[in-house]
């Protein structure tokens, strides 16, 4: 595998990783940065909170397809340069997700990558997402706790992968690797949770905005 690959996976990763939706709708749409509000958190969950369900859903699939475009790319050029399919993608998910949660064009103040995390896992094994948006599921649906469900999601696709085989080695460490940054970004969820403070998730547009539970 050529090493001018992994440096233009990294750095597009990275760089498209870095443009985030939550905060360019926010500012285009309501003037104002979805950062100021809610959890401070320029993700779908907040925008959702913060803004209703107008435009949320946008944000969820714009996360989702920058990642997933770019680990379908890439995974595909390491393939064509002779690697692996899944090492290429799961490498591109390390640094779209780096770029989503330290944004070299909003100051490095960004998201949680938990969209991103759920557009890379297809390209790394389908097999994995598929249990990964079901303990996500199960788990949303017991205890209405979108942290808490991307958390137990995430500890599961490594588990996976393990268990059905991997293409590559690196693969594996490169997905465990992705999947403790993402809890780590959800740390501050994790003491709410302790607390008992964290807000449960609603499919219902409420505008948390124009609540005291948006200042």
């Amino acid at each position: 595998m050529k090493l001018w690959l992994y440096i233009v996976s990294a750095v597009a990763a990275y760089l498209v990783g870095s443009v985030n939706p939550a905060i360019i709708l926010s500012r285009a749409i309501y003037r104002v940065d979805v950062r100021g509000f809610g959890s401070h958190n320029p993700g779908f969950t907040n925008f959702k909170r913060v803004f209703g369900n107008d435009h949320a859903w946008t944000v969820f699939l714009l996360d989702f397809l920058k990642s997933a475009i770019l680990c379908a790319i890439f995974g595909w050029l390491f393939r064509r340069g002779g690697g692996s399919y899944s090492l290429g993608a799961a490498f591109t998910a390390l640094f779209v997700l780096l770029g989503h949660a330290y944004p070299v064009w909003y100051r490095f103040q960004g998201g949680k990558g938990a969209a991103v995390m759920g557009g890379a896992i297809w390209f790394i094994d389908w097999r994995v997402a598929l249990v990964g948006f079901g303990v996500l599921f199960i788990v949303m649906f017991a205890t209405r706790y979108m942290s808490l469900s991307v958390m137990c999601a995430a500890v599961s696709l490594p588990v996976a992968l393990a268990v059905f085989g991997w293409e590559h080695p690196a693969a594996l460490i490169l997905l465990a690797a992705c999947s403790l940054f993402v809890i780590v970004r959800h740390r501050e969820n994790i003491g709410r949770l302790l607390r008992g403070t964290e807000s449960k998730f609603s499919l219902k547009s409420i505008r948390a905005k124009d609540t005291d539970e948006g200042a």
